[in-house]
This record gives C-alpha cells, sequence and structure tokens, in this order.
C-alpha cells in the first residue's frame, strides 16, 4: 500500500490549477440599481421587461465575461423616495449604474445625485424635455424625447386645416416643459395656441369635468393631450361625458399615451403618436414571450390591454444596453466592492458624495454602444436615443390602433414609410380617418361659441355725410337699436353670406376716434368671451370700416384679403388755358408729327425735281436755284400756290397723292387749332405730385387719417398740410385758395369727384400705392382665411360690381373725362394717327423716283456703260451726275418748232446774241438759224431754254464726247 502514497507537492499544484481555472471561469459580477414606481403602468411593464431583456442577452452570449445584478427599489412616485434610494444604492451597495428612475421629476433629482457621484443614469421612462443629457453630464436617455414629437402635431395641424390647437396638459415638469416646443411648433406651421389647460396631477375629477365644459363653450375643437396615464383617463373621460367626443371634434394624444393605450381607455377616433417601431421575427418572438410573461407576473392585468408598447421596446433595449457596455469593465474598475471612494461625509451627505472608479468607463461604454434593439437600430446621439420616425395612429374600438401614415423630420407626413418608388406619390397623404362620433369628414377645428354669443363688430359711428356712401352706422334713440350700410359693410355682409357657416354679427358703434387706436382696441378684445368683461363695450372681435391695410397696423391685428384697391392721389381745381400760351398754333401737331411732316414735304419736292429735272425748265438752273425751286414746291403745296408746272406723268402721280395727304393733314390741324382758342381748356392748376411739392400751395388732407405720417415720411412740409373733417370743406377751401389740392385714398376723392367733378379732377396719377381696404380681426382668428377666400368669390362674381355701381354710381358717370383732364381738352395729334398716310405717300414717291431711274438707265445705257468702266469711283460719280444733269432733248418738253415745221436743230451757244444770256431765268421759245463759213455749211442754231446752260453743255460735249448723250447729237 506504501506504493499508492499521493504525492502532497502534486496534490497542492493540482488543487492550485482548479482554483485558478475557477477564478477564471468566474464572471464579473457589475451591481446595477433599478428605480421604478413598481405600481404605475410603466412600472409594472419595466419590472417584467428588464430582467426578461438581460435573461435574453446572456442566453445570446453565454460566454459574457460580465454578469448585470439588478437591486430593485420601489420610488412610488415620489422624487425624496427615489433620491434617498439612488443615494442608498450608491453609498453603501456599490451600485455602477441605475436604471430608470421611472418619472422626470425623479429622474432631474437623481441625475444631479449620480453626476456628482459619477455614475451613469440611464433612463428608459424620462421623456420630458426638463431633463437632458446637457444638464447632467452623467445622464443618458434610452427614450424618445417629448420634443420631437411636437413636429409631427405641427404637421398633422398643418395637413388637417387647424388654425388653432389647445394643449391639455398635466401641470409639472413632464406637461410643463412640453408645452413650449408645441407652440414653437405650431407657429412654425400657421397655427396658434389661443389658450392652454393646464390641471395638477391630483385634479379631481369634478375639477378636470369642469374644465372640459368650459372649453366646450368655447370655439375650439382641436386639442393636444400629453398628460400621464391616469390623469388623462379622466380627462377623456369626462370629455365624453361633456360631448366633446362627437363629430366636429379633433383628439391627438401623445407618444407617452399611445404607448399605454391599454391604461387609459381612449375613445374611438383619437389621433396618436407613437415611435416607429420596425415589425421584426425577433420582436414578435419577444412580444409574444412578453405577453405570457406579463400575465403571469401580474394575474391581475387585462389580457387584452398586454401589449409591449414603447416603454417595453425602450426598457429592453436599455436593459441589453447595460449588459453589453458591462463587458468592458475590468476587476480594477469594480473595486472596492461596495460603496463611493473619497467621499467625505457619511451616507446621507449629498455634499461630501464620494466618486464611483469605474463611473466614465462605464458611461463612455454605454454611449458608444450600438446594436439592432427591439426598436430598431439603438444608437445614443449626444445621449438620447435619435429618432427616426413616428407613426400616425387611429384609435378604433375598444382600444385597437390602426396606422394611418408616418411622419419624419425631412419627410414630413407620409402614407407608406420609405419615399421612394411607388409610395413617392403619397407623400404628404395620410389615410382615411376615423373621427371621433364616427365621422369621416375632417374637423375644422372650431365652431361658433356655444353661448350664442354674436361677433362684436366696430363700425365707426360719427362718419361725414359726404361719405355715407362708404360706410356708415345708426343708432335709433328709441330702440337702441343700430343699423348699419354703406358700402364696406355691404361687402361686408355679402362675404359673410358665402361662408359655410353661419356668422352672427353684431355692430357695434366705435366712437370718432384714430383708425390706428381701434386697431389696437381690436387686438385687445380677441379671446374674452369667457371672461366676465366681455360686455365691455370697448371689446371688439372686428373692424368693418374702410380702413387701410398698412405694415404698422398688421402688427396688432391680421386683415382679410383686400376687398377695394386703392392708392394715394391728388385732387387740384381745374383752369382754362385758352390764350395763355405763347406758341399755341404748335399745339395741335405733337411734335413727331411736326417733324415727320417737314421730312416728308423736303422728300416729296426732291421726288418731284428728280422726275422734272430732266424734262422740265423749271426745275433747272444753279445749284442753289434748283435747292430752292425744291424746298418751295415742297412746302408750297401746304396752301397749293405752287408755281411749277409739272410735266412728267410720274412727277403729277407723286404729286396727286402727296395733295390728298396735305389736304387732310391741314384739315386735321385747323379743326384741333380751332377746338383749342374757341373750346375752354381745363386743366389742373398743379399738374403732377412734383409740382406739387415745388410749389407753396397747402394741402389738405383727410382728419384722423394716416395721411398726415405718410406725407411727412415722405419728406413734405407738415406746416403745409390742412386736415378736414368733410368733403364740402375741401370744396370751399379749394375754390376759396386757401389749399392748392387735396391728396387723399382713390375711394375718397372718387367721392368727392362724383359731386364736383366739374371744377376739380384727379391729376398726376397714383403718388402710390396702399394695401387696400381690408377687415380687422385679432391675430390669429380663424375668420380671417375664410372671409378671404370669400373676398375672392365675390371679386370674381358680378355682385361686387353691382355693390360698387349702387354706391359709387357708374365708373363712366361723366367724370371720367374730366378726370383725365377736362371735358373739352384736345389732345395734340400724333404721329400714329398718320403714318398709314405717311406710308402711302412715301411709297408712292420712292416706286416714281425708281421708275424714272430705270428709264434713264435704259435710255442712256450706251453712255453709262463707259462711265462704269472708270478707274476712279469719284470720277464715275462726278461723270454720272454731269450725264443726269443734262436736259433729256428726246423729250417732247424741248422739242421746238420752227417756220414750216422744220426739224429740231443742233443746240449751240448765242454768243453772239446781243441780249445777255447769263441770267437764267431768261428763255427763249424761238429757232435762230443762220449760216457759218466756219462750218463749211449751213448750221442750224436753237436758241436754248436757258443761253447759259446751252453754251455749258454744248462745250462739255465738244470737250468730252463720253458724256455728249443727246445735247451733243444734231437732231
Amino acid at each position: 500500500m506504501a506504493g499508492h502514497t499521493v504525492n502532497p507537492l502534486f496534490l497542492l499544484l493540482f488543487l492550485g490549477c482548479l482554483l485558478f481555472a475557477a477564478a477564471v471561469a468566474q464572471p464579473l459580477t457589475v451591481t446595477v440599481g433599478l428605480i421604478i414606481d413598481g405600481g404605475s403602468p410603466v412600472g409594472k411593464i419595466a419590472n417584467t421587461t428588464i430582467p426578461m431583456a438581460l435573461d435574453d442577452f446572456y442566453a445570446a452570449f453565454p460566454g459574457s465575461p460580465a454578469r448585470v445584478r439588478l437591486l430593485h427599489r420601489d420610488s412610488r412616485g415620489d422624487v425624496v423616495a427615489a433620491a434617498s434610494a439612488a443615494l442608498e444604492l450608491m453609498e453603501t451597495r456599490g451600485v455602477r449604474a441605475i436604471l430608470g428612475p421611472q418619472s422626470s421629476v425623479e429622474s432631474a433629482f437623481v441625475a444631479d445625485l449620480a453626476t456628482r457621484a459619477e455614475v451613469p443614469v440611464v433612463s428608459f421612462s424620462a421623456t420630458s424635455p426638463s431633463v437632458s443629457p446637457g444638464d447632467g453630464r452623467f445622464f443618458a436617455r434610452a427614450a424618445l424625447s417629448d420634443a420631437p414629437q411636437t413636429g409631427a402635431i405641427a404637421a398633422l395641424a398643418r395637413h388637417f386645416g387647424w388654425r388653432r390647437v389647445v394643449p391639455i396638459y398635466q401641470d409639472d415638469d413632464y406637461g410643463a416643459a412640453f408645452v413650449p416646443f408645441l407652440v414653437d411648433a405650431l407657429t412654425a406651421e400657421g397655427s396658434e395656441v389661443p389658450y392652454r389647460c393646464a390641471l395638477p396631477a391630483g385634479a379631481s375629477t369634478d375639477a378636470v369635468a369642469a374644465a372640459m365644459y368650459r372649453m366646450e363653450s368655447l370655439q375650439t375643437r382641436a386639442f393636444v393631450v400629453h398628460t400621464r396615464p391616469d390623469l388623462a383617463e379622466r380627462v377623456l373621460a369626462a370629455a365624453e361625458a361633456a360631448g366633446m367626443m362627437g363629430e366636429g371634434f379633433a383628439w391627438v394624444i401623445t407618444d407617452g399615451l399611445t404607448g399605454l393605450l391599454g391604461s387609459i381607455n381612449a375613445p374611438q377616433g383619437v389621433i396618436g403618436l407613437a415611435p416607429y417601431v420596425p415589425t421584426t421575427p425577433r420582436l414578435r418572438d419577444v412580444r409574444r414571450r412578453w405577453v405570457r410573461r406579463f400575465m403571469s407576473e401580474h394575474p391581475g392585468a387585462d389580457s387584452e390591454h398586454a401589449e409591449m408598447g414603447s416603454y417595453a421596446v425602450w426598457a429592453y433595449d436599455a436593459a441589453w444596453a447595460i449588459a453589453s457596455a458591462a463587458e468592458h469593465l475590468t476587476a480594477g474598475d469594480l473595486s472596492p466592492p461596495g460603496g463611493l471612494v473619497e467621499g467625505k461625509g457619511g451616507p446621507t451627505d449629498i455634499a461630501g458624495l464620494g466618486k464611483s472608479r469605474s463611473g466614465k468607463k462605464f458611461l463612455e461604454a454605454i454611449t458608444k454602444t450600438t446594436f439592432e434593439g427591439l426598436g430598431g437600430r439603438f444608437e445614443l446621439v449626444d445621449g438620447e436615443l435619435a429618432v427616426h420616425a413616428f407613426r400616425v395612429l387611429n384609435i378604433m374600438d375598444k382600444g385597437k390602433e390602426r396606422s394611418i401614415g408616418f411622419w419624419t423630420k425631412n419627410g414630413g407626413l407620409t402614407r407608406h414609410l420609405g419615399g421612394g418608388g411607388a409610395n413617392a406619390s403619397s407623400n404628404g397623404e395620410l389615410a382615411p380617418v376615423i373621427w371621433p362620433g364616427e365621422s369621416t369628414v375632417v374637423p375644422r377645428g372650431w365652431v361658433l361659441p356655444t353661448s350664442a354669443r354674436r361677433l362684436r363688430v366696430a363700425v365707426p359711428g360719427s362718419v361725414n355725410p359726404g361719405y355715407r356712401p362708404i360706410v356708415h352706422l345708426d343708432v335709433d334713440a328709441a330702440t337702441n337699436r343700430t343699423t348699419a350700410g354703406g358700402f364696406v359693410v355691404e361687402v361686408f355682409e355679402a362675404a359673410v353670406r358665402l361662408l359655410p357657416y353661419a356668422l352672427p354679427v353684431e355692430y357695434v358703434k366705435a366712437e370718432s376716434m384714430p383708425y390706428d387706436k381701434l386697431v389696437q382696441m381690436v387686438g385687445n378684445g380677441f379671446g374674452k368671451w369667457d371672461e366676465e368683461a366681455v360686455g365691455d363695450a370697448l371689446t371688439f372681435d372686428a373692424a368693418v370700416a374702410d380702413m387701410t391695410i398698412t405694415a404698422a397696423r398688421s402688427s396688432h391685428v391680421d386683415f382679410t384679403l383686400p376687398f377695394m384697391a386703392s392708392g394715394i392721389a391728388m385732387v387740384a381745381p381745374l383752369q382754362d388755358h385758352r390764350g395763355k400760351r405763347t406758341w399755341v398754333f404748335l399745339k395741335p401737331l405733337r411734335y413727331d408729327l411736326w417733324i415727320a411732316s417737314a421730312a416728308f414735304f423736303f422728300f416729296t419736292g426732291f421726288a418731284v425735281w428728280f422726275v422734272e429735272h430732266r424734262d422740265n425748265d423749271d426745275f433747272r438752273g444753279p445749284p442753289w436755284h434748283q435747292l430752292g425751286t425744291l424746298l418751295y414746291f415742297g412746302f408750297s403745296t401746304l396752301v397749293f400756290a405752287h408755281r411749277e408746272d409739272l410735266r412728267n406723268n410720274l412727277s403729277r402721280f407723286a404729286a396727286v397723292v402727296w395733295f390728298f395727304f396735305v389736304l387732310i393733314l391741314q384739315s386735321s390741324y385747323t379743326a384741333s387749332l380751332t377746338s383749342m382758342l374757341t373750346v375752354p381748356q381745363l386743366e389742373p392748376s398743379i399738374a403732377d405730385y412734383a409740382a406739387m411739392w415745388r410749389g407753396a400751395e397747402r394741402v389738405g388732407i383727410m382728419n384722423n387719417s394716416f395721411m398726415r405720417d405718410a406725407m411727412t415720411r415722405s419728406g413734405f412740409p407738415p406746416a403745409r398740410l390742412v386736415p378736414y373733417k368733410a368733403a364740402q370743406s375741401f370744396h370751399e377751401a379749394l375754390l376759396n385758395g386757401t389749399i392748392g389740392a387735396v391728396v387723399d385714398e382713390t375711394p375718397y376723392l372718387r367721392i368727392f369727384l362724383k359731386s364736383y367733378c366739374d371744377r376739380f379732377a384727379m391729376t398726376g396719377g397714383q403718388l402710390n400705392k396702399t394695401g387696400g381696404f381690408g377687415f380687422a380681426f385679432p391675430k390669429g382668428s380663424p375668420y380671417v382665411a375664410d372671409l378671404s377666400r370669400a373676398i375672392l368669390a365675390l371679386t370674381e362674381s358680378e355682385e361686387m360690381n353691382l355693390i360698387e355701381r349702387k354706391w359709387f354710381g357708374e365708373s363712366d358717370n361723366g367724370c371720367a373725362a374730366t378726370q383725365a383732364g377736362g371735358p373739352f381738352t384736345s389732345d395734340s395729334l400724333s404721329f400714329g394717327s398718320f403714318w398709314g398716310l405717311f406710308l402711302i405717300t412715301g411709297a408712292t414717291s420712292l416706286l416714281c423716283c425708281a421708275v424714272h431711274l430705270a428709264t434713264f438707265v435704259a435710255s442712256n445705257r450706251q453712255h453709262i456703260l463707259p462711265i462704269a468702266s472708270h478707274p476712279s469711283w469719284k470720277g464715275m460719280i462726278r461723270r454720272l451726275a454731269k450725264l443726269y444733269d443734262g436736259r433729256d432733248l428726246s423729250a417732247h418738253t424741248f422739242r421746238a418748232k420752227g417756220g414750216g415745221g422744220a426739224s429740231p436743230s443742233v443746240l449751240h451757244d448765242a454768243a453772239g446774241s446781243p441780249i445777255s444770256l447769263s441770267n437764267h431765268t431768261y428763255v427763249s421759245n424761238w429757232s435762230l438759224q443762220t449760216s457759218s463759213p466756219m462750218a463749211g455749211g449751213e448750221i442750224e442754231l436753237a436758241a436754248t431754254a436757258a443761253g447759259g446752260e446751252a453754251d455749258e453743255e454744248a462745250t462739255t460735249a465738244a470737250r468730252d464726247p463720253d458724256v455728249s448723250g443727246e445735247n451733243g447729237r444734231g437732231q
């Protein structure tokens, strides 16, 4: 037996190896605290979900080097209890992180303590923007903040046309921090929050019911509920009891309630928002196991309402992230095993808290952890869960939900998520919605108050009789009944009749005051129908008046679209300008017609000279004599006093057409000048605004009008502005010279000119455009958009024209000519009135010249061809001119008949004649025959029509045979 003795050294080595292997295989234990309200719906969900998530994680990763051990603490929804539990867990239990607390108020307090102790706090249910990683460095939110969903709510309001939305929220950090984000989002989309309904968390059923009945008596019918489940259940029940869950109402609940539908019993027709969670096989498997586990742990729960909502998904992924991050910790990070280090006080001393040795590393591992969770890609951006999309749900009967679309920050509302391919056309649309009361009609979001209070409409009471056609209000002293009328009131009533609903109004007399003050009163009087001061006579819900839309006024109220165009113009007295102009004889024709006429007088004279020059001695002679003849003939035709006898048919044809034109022009000139000299020429004494500015005349304006400020801003001297109250005052002041002009808006000037158009006229056009007349409503009033559409429809119909003719008369009432410069003003004739005649006479003259030129070229081609080969173009032009300047002896006008009818003879100079031929006016009509011994025979001499020319032509013909032509040939 001694041979079988065990070696003690070997036994020691074997035991050591076993102990080392056991130490290596043992995972690290990471203690994590869980602070929740165990009795709340979210607390029950967390008690089931978080342990299940840890079990699933370690089943998926059995070789994980760390194990998370949970330490539960129940805060019972109390902030102090939650803070006390957090201190106890960090100081005595040595937790390395805390999951929770459940509410935002608790999380804010605990996050501040954890930041001091450098212990990470990961919340899966604190959604209020009041607590964020920016406020606590060691706080991480593994849930969606409430702020992003406000964009989805605002998009729904714009999509359904809700101009006014009322939030119903819990009056604590959870609800109060949400409302500012909601208001900003709604304002950006064109909606507003007229009032708010803040309810304390512990509000009684009676208090909630009273708030619901109060809101039911007001106009708004679109509500957003953002409370905890227990308060939301009371709100929805009270709303249903008050009849606010019927047709015409719209309700939207936030994602905090949509994820707990089983706890609030939401009525049918409510719209809910929920974070988008993609449906995957893993989610279906977890959801199936979660329901079984939840029902086993909470036997009294309703199985139909045991749904794994967003809170369960966030809690599951948060626990998974904690377990994944715990693998990055080492044994050194987890020492000492309990408590904080470097503490300076006791376990309840907040100021002397120690610090966790693993806190920074654990927080960094948590914030950098990414994986595919139940809710999609889990990723913390700046310590918060990234937002991907929201589902828009329609709550059906028994709390069932139906998806009607999605909302993303970049894509907005869409029926299908993805936006591409076949779904691209559905962007901006949602599936049909079943609204409260099983209605399929989209609620307008507001109605008339059920208290049947009429809309208090301010109408100016003290109106000058001259402007009653525009607006007036009369009060019967016996019955105290108000009756409003005029163009403005009739347009308003016609627009109200076009609204798709009845709008009862009550006209309230507004005492005489500047319209700027009336605008401020309207802006301050809206939204008071539920207050005791609603009967105050100074409270107005709208203003119907001849009120001009200006930028300053629009800062206090909202205006409808203008129902009447307007502008600033000027009226001045008419004066007769007959005989007061030295150059009045030039006025019948405008400058362009004068220039064109002078040019054609010259051109026609040239055309006649061009055709007659070679055939007619009246158009021959020295250059200056020919130029004078050309001008004289052209301008003498104005009075048909020309003396030249035309020999060529072409020139006669051109002259006949020209005489016809001159006759028409002369007659038109005479008629226009006669009218100007004999008929009164009424023109404004001040031509335009610039003349008024340069002058020294005083200018009348309407009292209590914005014209004084407008004129002063433009730089006009205020001392020259004189305010008046009535149109009659304008009339008298203009006649006696107190003022030189009136500057006002065009509608008032039309009323003035309707009575006094025979003496005054609107001149200079509109000085400036204005926004026109519009109806004023308080900011955010829902009536503005509806009445604006009604005004557009009214303007496009004939009814507006009928109303305008009723109060202002026909547009062509005999004053149109006056406003254009007087009823008898004769306008100058312009070139545009005669351009057709100019075209005819010009084309005729050009045609005659062209035909004559062609005839000349054809008859002289044997002389033109040699000239065309001349080496110098200047010489060629000079010889062509000389050729054309000569007489055409073949023309019948130069064929002189001698005794016995002898044939024409060759022309020679009459040098030996005792009569001086140097004067071009001397003309001989008889032929002289003589014999010349130098010629060796008889040479026939004929007296020329102009001796000097014959001598020059004969000399030229003898010197240059190329240009002799007909002048050098014997006939």
